[in-house]
């Protein structure tokens, strides 16, 4: 008897090959979704829409399972795209990959999915969901290295009733060993590593075509003009590459990094060392702030990350309107505007909000 009808979004990755392949082992019956969410490949190299969907197509073939491609493309381009070039323009540094799942994968797909009748909605996301005292939440993925909640914090907790993650018990080696002893075509294909449905192209050289070009100083902590930028919405805080300023004559040899991005005057302070005083904070507030299930205190503690790859952080947490006020037990370095901090109770994630000022 089958657990259910589940539409599984098969980007013609690993993840999501296991994950349909999971499924159907487990007993569901299961459909397979080729989301085209960027225009057509555009000729460059680094365009890979052709070559996913042929992976998706001839893995859905090997477990005979039918699949179907719907483009995505307008809604992409409305709800995230142009949202990332806003952010960018008024000098943030905005992560699409989060904005992707709140309104593509969990809000467009999850609709198209409930509306054509099935059960389930299913990714190849490193994260899994609970059931505790009857609220479905977001949890860690069991592998520390892979974790995705992350880029989950945002979407709709209402969704999660009729999500699965199959993979989100599983280490990654053991989803590439489950791909290969299944003879999948996708086991040994390398992760993306690219900006959300973009791929992985120069980001400078992408975004020179969407954004103009506005220079201006790029200036120490005392105000010396040491070269010149391209435009802030090219640059982020922390960077270190990229910003041409080599060879200064400077009492030491260590390398620059951008600390601060002046949107009133255009201008860009770079600071010299990883551990500049500059580079580091410890408040933050947030806007549009997105819990994945109401939180009963306005202030707690918690733990909270402001990048993907950091380790969690001690931090006191204050909820109002939509916004979260986060103070750090430690200085945290380069937390960004347009980045998200992200909060954790012990694995649940409870939510999180984009950066807007730091402190």
């Amino acid at each position: 008897m089958s657990k259910g009808k589940v539409l599984v979004g098969l980007s013609g990755g690993v993840d999501s090959s296991v994950s349909a392949y999971l499924l159907q082992k487990e007993g569901y019956e299961v459909d397979a979704l080729f989301m085209r969410n960027w225009k057509d490949d555009d000729g460059t190299p680094y365009c890979s829409i052709k070559e996913d969907f042929m992976d998706a197509t001839f893995v859905a073939d090997q477990l005979n399972i039918p699949i179907k491609e719907l483009n995505f493309s307008l809604d992409y381009k409305e709800r995230v795209f142009k949202y990332f070039l806003d952010e960018l323009e008024a000098g943030n540094t905005p992560n699409p990959d989060i904005l992707c799942n709140k309104e593509i994968k969990f809000d467009v797909f999850y609709k198209y999915a409930m509306n054509s009748n099935y059960d389930f909605i299913a990714t190849g996301h490193y994260a899994r969901i609970e059931d505790i005292n009857d609220t479905y939440s977001l949890i860690k993925g069991s592998d520390g290295n892979k974790d995705q909640s992350y880029f989950l914090h945002a979407i709709n907790g209402e969704v999660l009733k009729n999500t699965l993650f199959p993979i989100g018990e599983l280490e990654k080696s053991k989803v590439r060993e489950i791909a290969r002893k299944k003879g999948l075509i996708t086991s040994e294909k390398k992760d993306s590593t690219g900006i959300c449905f973009i791929g992985e192209r120069p980001f400078p050289e992408f975004l020179s075509n969407y954004i103009k070009k506005s220079p201006g100083p790029i200036c120490n902590e005392n105000g010396d003009v040491l070269g010149q930028h391209k435009g802030l919405a090219f640059y982020t805080l922390g960077q270190r590459q990229g910003l041409g300023i080599g060879g200064q004559k400077t009492t030491d040899n260590k390398p620059w990094y951008v600390a601060n991005k002046d949107i009133t005057n255009n201008i860009v302070t770079v600071v010299q060392g990883n551990d500049h005083p500059l580079l580091f904070s410890k408040n933050l507030t947030t806007k549009n702030l997105h819990l994945i299930n109401p939180i009963a205190d306005s202030e707690f503690e918690a733990m909270a990350k402001v990048r993907y790859r950091q380790k969690d952080q001690k931090c006191n947490i204050k909820i109002s309107d939509k916004h979260l006020t986060v103070h750090f037990k430690e200085a945290q370095r380069a937390v960004t505007p347009g980045q998200s901090v992200v909060l954790y109770k012990n694995d649940i994630c409870l939510g999180g909000g984009e950066i807007s000022e730091v402190s």
